[in-house]
């Protein structure tokens, strides 16, 4: 029974890498897998699984009104290039895209470059205020947000008339206007981005800043050579989150306008399209399709993004090749 035992402690240590290690330190790596296992287990059921499902899906028939399903192959991938609704859709995503990244970079910067200010009291009241509506739940604050965006009754609109704008915008129901309406309801939940932006800007060396004043450097020179480089890694992760975040925009069309689309099918994005060929429509195997070819453009998109990271991302003591 012993060398049974010793055996399989043999064996799991060369499965786990232990082997070598010491007695303390197989204790430690032991209770570590331990401690990660409830991830592992929720990553394997509620992600791993579920996409090698959808990926077998993808190369079948499968609908939930059907009690039959045959292997097809790579059929909906060519039915889905010839889709000009996932081209529309897609573009929808691309446009919203455009508008909305610029605002979700800079504006929480700015917050931050603000709220670190020396000249600025009252900064821990602010930063409350700035991100408590991050914890509201985001159904309601969309709720919310639809009732201001309204075209007669609306604040927004009201304040637009006190000033003496006769014809405000129809916010919401407009093609010219929705996509900045949606871009001022998202600003709602920037205090997270806000938050992570400041805390870079309170890792930056004060005496960096000391060395640009004794150069001559003012305001606008030490944010842009100082100030930017040094962060530039906390600004690309939030360049990374938003990027993605756009492509699986859905909550707030579907909540706004039911999912319908409107007005004229300007909110008709990707993610909300491909919720309503699943759901809707119940066409199981197109919606898995749909879903690994946005994984290959997102996929794209991220090796894209890290790919140009090593032009104007700084990391401290990095060497450069």
């Amino acid at each position: 029974m012993d060398a049974l035992d010793t055996l399989r402690t043999a064996k799991v240590e060369k499965k786990f890498g232990f082997r070598g290690m010491s007695k303390n330190a197989r204790r430690e790596a032991m209770y570590g897998y331990l401690f990660i296992s409830p991830w592992i287990i929720g990553f394997l059921v509620f992600t791993f699984i579920p996409m090698i499902a959808s990926l077998i899906f993808s190369v079948t028939d499968l609908r939930l009104d059907s009690d039959v399903t045959n292997f097809v192959g790579l059929q909906n991938y060519a039915l889905l290039l010839r889709d000009r609704q996932i081209w529309h859709s897609l573009m929808v995503t691309v446009k919203f895209g455009i508008i909305a990244l610029p605002v979700g970079m800079i504006l929480p910067l700015a917050l931050a470059l603000l709220m670190n200010s020396a000249y600025l009291y009252g900064k821990a009241i602010f930063r409350t205020l700035f991100y408590f509506p991050f914890v509201i739940p985001f159904v309601a604050a969309i709720f919310i947000w639809g009732a201001m965006l309204n075209p007669s009754t609306g604040w927004i609109n009201e304040a637009l008339r006190a000033i003496g704008v006769a014809n405000p915008p129809n916010w919401l129901n407009d093609t010219r206007w929705v996509y900045p309406g949606l871009v001022i309801l998202g600003l709602w939940g920037i205090g997270n981005a806000m938050l992570i932006n400041l805390a870079a800007l309170q890792g930056v060396p004060t005496e960096l800043y000391e060395a640009a004043k004794i150069d001559g450097a003012g305001w606008w020179r030490s944010l842009w050579n100082v100030t930017i480089p040094l962060i530039s890694p906390v600004i690309f992760y939030n360049l990374l989150l938003t990027v993605v975040g756009l492509f699986q925009y859905f909550t707030v069309p579907l909540v706004l306008n039911g999912g319908t689309g409107a007005p004229g099918g300007s909110t008709m994005f990707y993610n909300l399209y491909l919720y309503k060929t699943f759901f809707t429509f119940q066409n199981m195997a197109y919606g898995a399709t749909m879903g690994w070819f946005l994984f290959v453009i997102i996929m794209i998109v991220t090796l894209a993004l890290f790919w140009s990271a090593k032009y104007w991302v700084y990391y401290a003591a990095e060497a450069r090749s």
